[in-house]
């Protein structure tokens, strides 16, 4: 977990962020960590918040990250942390298997920091960075469709869809078109050469996030298929939280921050039901919100931190009432433009 799993890119100097773990000591305080527990840390990143837990008590961290690089750097971590700590390479969607494989069927807190690394945006190669040239990648697992596909094949309609839901553009019809024009001339498979396709269409003032800001956040999210892992990542976490474990999610959009809230909001109150499902009616909440609203950094933290300052907490204690059907957790997402439904 670290510093720029934001959408900003470099400070007010145009530097880029030091890896700094986002309200470390508002997400230790509300997950509440305890000897002999036993924590899930589903976006394990540098290991900022693994190393806040593992300090804060003698307990169990059992963390994941999709990213091989991430995987590599947590050795010097484990070892120093014998019997303490795993790092599983897994999405963090599947926490609950994860979970269960390493003998825990039951945890006492999960903690989520949504989003993409600072290390990831600051390694060009790995193609996040409309700041850094490299190939239009943005794949953290290194694998399936990337960025550069969905440039390519998308239609017009699909990429403006795309454009718009996923990262909330106005401008994203005016986008899609030029990347269209565009990609009839020359293939699109640069970060800088995107970017500079999106510069010409959308004005930013001086100080105003760069014009691709927006399009790179959507085609990130939909190359990843985040907001698709953290619907399952809160339906995993009420599975595998014993009774008064506690749930922790920092997100840094309001696309994900709007699931979160949903989803806890919804799960901390009796379900409604219907009378196609009667059997819900009477299902009792399985989270009670221990956050009031969403937390937000401090202003010492976005001082020092410039990542930061999108960051939002928020935070709920796991009841005794069995975990709710997965159906509802489709109504989380906002709908993604089929690519094989052409227009």
């Amino acid at each position: 977990m670290m510093a720029g799993r934001g959408d900003l890119e470099a400070d007010p100097a145009g530097e880029p962020a030091r890896h700094l773990p986002v309200m470390l000591r508002e997400v230790v305080a509300h997950l509440g960590p305890k000897d002999a527990g036993t924590y899930v840390d589903g976006t394990f990143g540098a290991g900022g918040y693994t190393r806040a837990l593992l300090a804060a008590a003698d307990c169990r961290v059992i963390a994941i990250d999709r990213d091989p690089t991430a995987i590599a750097g947590s050795a010097a971590l484990v070892l120093a942390h014998p019997g303490r700590l795993v790092v599983v390479e897994d999405e963090f969607g599947n926490l609950d298997a994860v979970a269960a494989a390493q003998g825990a069927a039951a945890v006492d807190g999960v903690v989520l920091d949504i989003g993409v690394s600072s290390m990831q945006i600051d390694e060009g190669a790995r193609g996040f960075s409309f700041r850094r040239d490299g190939p239009l990648d943005m794949r953290m697992s290194g694998s399936g469709v990337s960025a550069a596909d969905l440039v390519a094949q998308l239609s017009e309609t699909e990429l403006a869809n795309l454009i718009f839901r996923f990262g909330e553009e106005r401008h994203s019809r005016a986008i899609a078109r030029a990347i269209v024009k565009a990609r009839a001339s020359v293939p699109i498979e640069r970060t800088l050469q995107l970017a500079e396709i999106v510069a010409g269409v959308v004005w930013a003032k001086p100080h105003e996030p760069h014009p691709a800001t927006r399009t790179f956040q959507a085609l990130r999210i939909a190359v990843n298929d985040e907001l698709g892992q953290l619907a399952r990542a809160l339906g995993a976490a009420e599975r595998v939280l014993k009774p008064g474990g506690r749930l922790v999610v920092v997100t840094f959009h309001s696309l994900e921050d709007r699931i979160v809230k949903s989803f806890l909001n919804a799960r901390a109150r009796p379900a409604a039901g219907s009378r196609h499902l009667p059997e819900l009616r009477q299902a009792p909440p399985s989270f009670r919100l221990v956050a009031k609203g969403a937390v937000e950094p401090s202003a010492e933290e976005t001082a020092a931190n410039p990542r930061a300052r999108s960051a939002k907490l928020r935070a709920a204690e796991r009841l005794d009432a069995p975990a709710r059907d997965l159906a509802d957790l489709a109504g989380l997402l906002p709908p993604l433009p089929d690519p094989d439904a052409r227009r």
